[in-house]
């Protein structure tokens, strides 16, 4: 089993590596000269050429990658063309914004969707099932800017009216002083994820419901919720885990719709200022980032799905 967490352990390094790869190519890919989009159309050959030298837009591209790599495992993004400051320092405040977003709607949808899947399973066939079925469908077909903007129309702008629609946080405060403001962000985010693992915990608890150890531990006369907390639900929990870590991953990515819809603070709105303004630095150290906590966690998620599941334990010994 060791062996099997150190091999993923080593396949995501790898991957991560490759994601360094593609995301400094797809800079270099983006149109115009970064030198000349700071300075405008109207500077002079010589200033464009003074802040190439700058940005290292005059090395050979070989020797910028291995540069920017480098900088990597020292901390060091890079400086922010924008702000003329480290890019370190531009999304310290930024990152930890999103940190309390991602992790108030990871602490809420999963266990929500653990426990509506459950609850759904064990109900099979009945009232309560078809309305969390039929609800989780609907729901799970909107894209996440249409649940942003129909919380925004309900209980922002023109029926209730209690919430803030946008943050209102001065820079520098930090988010949560006012937690009024995380409320819509959040709740976007949760019925975004929710559905997906609602319905993958309802499928595998259904099967797992249907197998034969379980039906082998009520004919022993086991109590119904011992055989659902120590038979039914470690076998679930594995393949559920999965489906939970690329939705939680996906949390970082779709944070950028958001936080955008929102005007949230936080590494999203950063990423799309800095494509506007052609701040590759800040774009480079985001997508990295973004990239990097989706290879965390679904390494986290592979990690859990062997120690939850006595299926993949025993497959793992052999």
């Amino acid at each position: 089993m060791t062996r099997l967490i150190v091999k993923r352990l080593l396949v995501s390094l790898v991957v991560l590596w490759l994601v360094t790869l593609l995301v400094f190519v797809a800079t270099l890919l983006l149109p115009g000269d970064p030198a000349r989009a700071i300075l405008g159309q109207q500077a002079t050959p010589e200033r464009i050429a003074a802040l190439q030298h700058q940005l290292h837009l005059d090395e050979p591209v070989w020797q910028r990658y291995l540069t920017w790599l480098g900088g990597l495992f020292t901390g060091d993004l890079g400086t922010s063309t924008s702000t003329q400051g480290p890019v370190t320092a531009l999304l310290s405040d930024r990152v930890s914004a999103s940190v309390v977003l991602l992790v108030l709607a990871a602490v809420i949808a999963t266990p929500l969707g653990l426990a509506l899947g459950t609850w759904s399973a064990i109900r099979r066939g009945r009232a309560t099932d078809q309305a969390v079925s039929g609800v989780s469908l609907v729901i799970a077909a909107l894209p996440e800017f249409v649940i942003g903007v129909a919380l925004i129309v309900l209980f922002a702008t023109t029926v209730f009216k209690v919430l803030p629609s946008v943050t209102l946080s001065p820079p520098g405060e930090p988010v949560w002083q006012q937690p009024g403001q995380l409320v819509l962000p959040v709740a976007t985010l949760v019925l975004v994820v929710t559905p997906y693992i609602t319905r993958m915990m309802r499928a595998t608890m259904n099967e797992v419901l249907d197998s034969g150890y379980v039906e082998m531990a009520r004919l022993k006369g086991i109590r119904e919720r011992t055989v659902l907390l120590r038979h039914a639900l470690p076998h679930a929990v594995g393949p559920v885990a999965q489906v939970v870590a690329l939705q939680l991953a996906w949390l970082a990515g779709g944070v950028v719709v958001v936080e955008f819809l929102f005007r949230y603070p936080g590494i999203g709105q950063a990423l799309i200022d800095a494509v506007g303004k052609r701040d590759v630095a800040v774009v480079q150290a985001v997508t990295l980032l973004i990239a990097a906590v989706y290879i965390v966690v679904n390494l986290l998620a592979d990690v859990i799905g062997i120690l939850a599941d006595p299926r993949v334990r025993t497959e793992a010994l052999r």
